[in-house]
């Protein structure tokens, strides 16, 4: 019986294959990355990993529990929020160094452009992943009530 989705059935050869691939690709970038200063390489993943673990997913799970507090019975709108944070705190999380304009000048010598306007490009993309993400919520509960309305002929 074949299983609906992209992936082929567990343990058919094609699945297996993609598996082996990948594998060897892992590998192939691990062995590029350590070929360097391996132990820096080994304590930033460290580093990142403990910094993850004990700083930011206890800050996150407290942020997400007083959301979901203050939605109350309510919590339907609570996805559209999560989903815009995540990916606005994401991609912060990615260039915050060029946001805070730390790194300019290395930036700038670099790569011969500005390092400016990365906060002002930051803050735009946070404001069209809420913008579009309330625009979404709104569709929707109008369209629920559409739904739930009899319709007068």
């Amino acid at each position: 019986m074949r299983r609906p989705g992209f992936l082929p059935p567990v343990g058919s050869p094609l699945q297996l294959l993609l598996l082996a691939c990948s594998f060897a690709l892992a590998g192939y970038a691990g062995v590029r990355l350590l070929a360097g200063d391996w132990f820096e390489v080994a304590l930033w993943f460290v580093g990142a990993a403990l910094i993850h673990d004990l700083v930011l997913l206890p800050l996150y799970a407290a942020a997400d529990r007083a959301l979901v507090k203050a939605a109350g019975p309510r919590r339907g709108w609570v996805g559209y929020v999560r989903v815009p944070a995540a990916l606005s705190l994401l991609l912060l999380l990615v260039w915050f160094p060029l946001i805070s304009g730390q790194v300019a000048t290395r930036y700038a010598s670099a790569t011969s452009l500005s390092a400016d306007g990365f906060l002002a490009r930051w803050l735009l993309v946070s404001a069209v992943l809420f913008g579009g993400s309330a625009l979404l919520f709104v569709v929707r509960v109008r369209r629920a009530t559409k739904q739930r309305s009899p319709a007068v002929h």
